[in-house]
């Protein structure tokens, strides 16, 4: 048994935010029920590489029925209207106001069903200022600052994922499970409402502290941290990279001791705490330099076991493919190609049953029509 088993989903949805909330709504047992466009969520076309399907499409789009309808229309508006009736939430992430226009705007759901939980994902919120502006992950990247502090430092770059889609799915997951969990108090649905402005500008609240109350916001670091050393990437003697972390004075001293062998370091006033470190970064990466420059790769990681010091190597794709804590999942693409993709997140201890395939475009128009025009 899954915690959401006999829960309707009904999403109208595109790209990467919203499909992703409510992949892990599948995960979780909620049946969803996808509606689409006749040309489908244009995420089916961003690419061909997983065996001639959208990678993007098939990640987050496992087990879900797709059902190719226009509520624009008299019917089309019937039809999407007996869904949400027996629907115990709805998500969306059309464009500003468009799912209002047509009727079906969030508050007037709940008036109408009101255990409904609704979801509502956009780019910009309910801000007037940017309400025609239209809001992809790059675009919110950049919006937000993220891009300004990312980077080497004579370049700014984006992350190398859709982190600010991601990010918006996973708060709006966390949303709804949020209300749900309230309507078995209160017997009442409620909404939600997350935006891909709101969720990265979160995550931007420590650059902003330093800017609006600290000496100024980071500067881009590429391979460093910016407010803690060391904290970065050191070349061994096969030019392999490690990424070592130094969180406090007791790791600082046990660095020098047993992985540098320079006690003396570890008293320097130049790199007597945190701050001064940062503060004397070229000085300390020098001496630290000195040292992993003439090791292996085997012989420094060697010495940040033993000394119990974090670190990570710095992998490539290849590396992540054979990674040993990498765990798969078998999937099924929308044209019946198998894939091993990474698995969710999420481990439980209930029944993981595998979900069906990703769905082709309008797949179960017909028999969930049928279905809900009896209802």
């Amino acid at each position: 048994m899954k915690p959401l088993d006999g829960m309707l989903v009904v999403t109208v949805e595109q790209a990467v935010a919203a499909p992703l909330c409510t992949a892990r709504l599948v995960d979780a047992g909620a049946r969803v029920i996808k509606i689409e466009r006749p040309e489908g969520d244009f995420a089916r076309g961003y690419d061909e590489a997983a065996k001639g399907d959208s990678s993007y499409f098939v990640w987050i789009n496992q087990g879900k029925e797709s059902v190719v309808l226009d509520f624009k229309t008299t019917e089309g508006a019937a039809q999407l209207e007996r869904l949400l009736a027996s629907a115990d939430v709805f998500v969306q992430n059309l464009a500003p106001n468009a799912i209002k226009r047509a009727g079906f705007g969030s508050d007037d759901l709940r008036a109408r069903y009101p255990r409904l939980v609704t979801c509502d994902i956009s780019g910009y919120g309910d801000s007037k200022a940017m309400s025609k502006m239209k809001a992809y992950d790059f675009l919110v990247q950049a919006e937000s600052g993220l891009v300004a502090i990312s980077g080497g430092p004579t370049e700014m770059g984006r992350v190398g994922v859709s982190i600010s889609d991601i990010g918006a799915g996973m708060t709006a997951h966390a949303g709804i499970m949020e209300a749900l969990m309230l309507r078995e108090r209160t017997q009442q649905g409620s909404g939600v409402k997350v935006s891909l402005f709101d969720v990265t500008a979160e995550w931007m609240t420590v650059p902003l502290i330093h800017h609006e109350y600290g000496n100024g916001g980071p500067t881009r670091q590429g391979l460093k941290h910016p407010s803690i050393a060391p904290y970065g990437a050191y070349a061994t003697n096969d030019k392999a990279q490690t990424i070592v972390s130094i969180q406090n004075e007791r790791e600082w001293g046990r660095f020098c001791v047993e992985v540098l062998k320079m006690p003396e370091l570890q008293a320097d006033e130049n790199f007597i705490s945190n701050n001064a470190r940062v503060a004397n970064r070229d000085a300390l990466d020098a001496a630290i330099n000195s040292v992993v420059a003439s090791l292996t790769t085997k012989e420094f990681r060697e010495r940040l076991l033993d000394a119990s010091i974090a670190f990570g190597a710095l992998n490539s794709l290849q590396d992540l493919s054979s990674h040993p804590a990498l765990r798969r999942k078998s999937v099924i693409t929308s044209k019946g190609k198998t894939l091993d993709i990474p698995a969710p997140p999420i481990r439980r201890t209930y029944d993981e049953t595998t979900t069906k395939n990703a769905p082709t475009i309008g797949a179960d128009t017909n028999v969930v029509i049928a279905e809900f025009s009896k209802s």
